[in-house]
């Protein structure tokens, strides 16, 4: 301690801290893109597992997919183009049993050997599976060579140490709450080492989250995660330096979170588990919804909170975990009108009670989710131009006849017209992250932290002005990022249901990011939404971590790949299967 403030009194803090602040960005991005680049580099290769072999006319379809839907339809993984095949005819699915065929509502039905099948049938090498006028054989592929499994593992060795990107996200978070120690009073520097409390607590979160993952599950990956622990204490720090109490109950909630985050991975490892509760999992939402209407309290003029004693919860932001869940679906069930039927009546009910709520931007989150559902589902633009034209007619009838709704966006793109009443906040906030520069003044130090809000809805104007732009435009980049993650794993994932839930999640989290960050900076309606990760608020940071958990669910790794023992092979699900001694195709096919 001594030697702290021997340092801090020396001519040469001043410097070094901002030193410390230009590393902590180089530091974070280089996670944040290794991370990206090692997820891309452990994928696994789009190698066919098992084929369909037409015997009459001698086609091969590589299977490539965990589900492959078959049909006359140029979209499907499988066209047929006869016409005695529908257009979307049956999926063909791997589940932990085998090799599934499922009709999916065609008119001739299909066939297995020769005999109707009315549910999910489970196919083994060398049946027959009849689709109107086309006869599929199921063969085992032929060319797997050793060769290919070299190079799968070879890409598992180029990807990033977990081990090393944690070390690099803990450094990064050393640095920042070194800083959130070191205080200025009558021109002094000090330290207050209790401001390292919550770091510490961030330390043992994320290496304890490590040490089940890696060392006790064995998993391979952990890029998710690495991204994750590091938004989550950068956020901590940032609020430990504006209120030690804050960042303390931010901690509890991302204790919280990964609970849930993990809880979530091995639910959603038995996709029947997940088809049996997913009706329950939407009625608990609404029945939320109505617990949040009727003893719920208002703040900030909007209903969305209950409170039980000190401790306050927002349930719509648990809601959107379920409003993920309820949306997707496995790819044999994707098409039924009852499924379709349920998500609308859904999606209807959950905007309904946020407008009754007057919580208009999760409102606003919740249909842009829907959006991306409804189209990852259909596939159809034009569908999701009905649905806008339709919201826009709802948005004019609202504004017409609630005029109140208007006035809550009154000020926007007029709040350099007063400043001092109604533009307050935006003005500050554009204002103090100027000042800021590229590295910010240091944690402690700004002056948003004396404006309302400022730790929650203004909180990406504290981070640029106290640490930087350059550091606040990374954690949007670092958010932004998982829609490409969510994008690479969209053909490789297990099920539809992976794919949908992870592209609707990091959505969400995208769309909300966007609503927070251009509303401080009056480019959007101030809406008065949370930062994912590094905003106030407990509910937000354990949700953001249970949405976090469908990006972790999609990665095929999660649940495929295992490691054998200390010296022993990487080998997945999939390779697994394949190695197994099965009929070849017949020579010459």
């Amino acid at each position: 301690m001594e030697y702290i403030l021997e340092f801090l009194q020396s001519g040469v803090a001043p410097a070094a801290l901002l030193i410390i602040r230009a590393i902590v960005p180089l530091l974070a991005g280089y996670v944040v893109w290794r991370s990206y680049t090692s997820f891309k580099r452990g994928q696994r290769r789009r190698d066919p597992v098992v084929m369909l072999l037409d015997e009459g006319s001698g086609a091969r379809f590589p299977v490539l997919y965990w589900e492959n839907s078959i049909g006359r339809s140029r979209s499907c993984d499988i066209c047929l183009p006869v016409g005695s095949v529908s257009r979307d005819h049956a999926v063909f699915m791997r589940r932990e049993e085998g090799w599934m065929v499922c009709d999916t509502g065609s008119k001739g039905g299909v066939l297995v050997n020769g005999k109707k099948i009315s549910g999910p049938t489970l196919v083994r090498i060398g049946d027959a599976m009849t689709f109107g006028s086309v006869t599929l054989s199921l063969y085992n592929t032929s060319q797997i060579p050793e060769r290919k499994r070299r190079a799968f593992q070879t890409l598992l060795r180029e990807a990033a140490s977990p081990f090393r990107l944690m070390m690099t996200a803990t450094l990064v978070h050393l640095l920042i709450a070194f800083q959130a120690g070191v205080t200025a009073e009558e021109g002094k520097l000090g330290f207050q080492p209790e401001l390292l409390l919550p770091e510490l607590g961030v330390l043992a979160v994320g290496w304890g989250l490590y040490a089940y993952s890696i060392g006790y599950l064995h998993r391979v990956s952990f890029e998710i995660e690495t991204v994750g622990y590091l938004l989550s204490g950068i956020g901590i720090n940032l609020l430990a330096a504006f209120d030690l109490g804050t960042a303390r109950t931010q901690l509890i909630a991302m204790i919280l979170g990964v609970g849930i985050f993990c809880f979530l991975i091995w639910f959603m490892n038995d996709l029947d588990r997940v088809a049996k509760y997913r009706l329950a999992i939407g009625i608990g939402a609404l029945c939320l919804f109505v617990v949040n209407l009727l003893l719920g309290t208002t703040q900030f003029g909007s209903k969305n909170w209950i409170r039980i004693g000190p401790v306050s919860v927002q349930p719509s932001e648990f809601i959107k975990i379920a409003f993920v869940f309820v949306g997707t679906s496995t790819l044999d069930r994707l098409q039924t009108k009852k499924n379709i039927t349920e998500f609308l009546v859904f999606t209807g009910a959950c905007i309904g009670f946020l407008f009754l709520m007057r919580d208009l931007g999760t409102a606003l989150i919740f249909f842009a989710t829907f959006l991306i559902i409804a189209f990852m589902r259909s596939g159809s633009v034009r569908t999701i131009v009905l649905i806008l034209a339709a919201a826009a007619l709802g948005v004019f009838l609202i504004l017409t006849f609630m005029p109140y709704v208007a006035d809550r966006f009154g000020a926007w793109r007029h709040v350099w017209e007063d400043p001092y009443d109604s533009g307050i906040q935006q003005t500050r906030t554009l204002t103090y992250m100027a000042s800021g520069g590229l590295f910010g003044i240091g944690l402690g130090r700004g002056c948003l932290k004396y404006i309302f809000a400022a730790d929650s809805d203004l909180v990406f104007g504290l981070l640029c002005e106290e640490q930087g732009v350059l550091l606040g435009l990374l954690v949007i980049l670092s958010i932004a990022l998982f829609i490409l993650y969510a994008r690479s794993d969209v053909t490789r994932s297990r099920s539809t249901f992976f794919s949908i839930g992870a592209c609707a999640a990091a959505g969400m989290l995208l769309f909300q990011t966007c609503l927070n960050v251009f509303g401080v900076t009056d480019i959007l309606p101030l809406t008065g939404v949370t930062l994912p990760f590094i905003s106030a608020g407990g509910s937000s940071m354990a949700s953001v971590w249970g949405l976090m958990a469908f990006l972790k669910a999609s990665d095929e790794r999660t649940y495929a790949v295992r490691r054998a023992g200390a010296h022993g092979a990487k080998t997945s699900g999939a390779q697994e299967f394949a190695k197994r001694t099965l009929p070849k195709p017949p020579q010459g096919a």
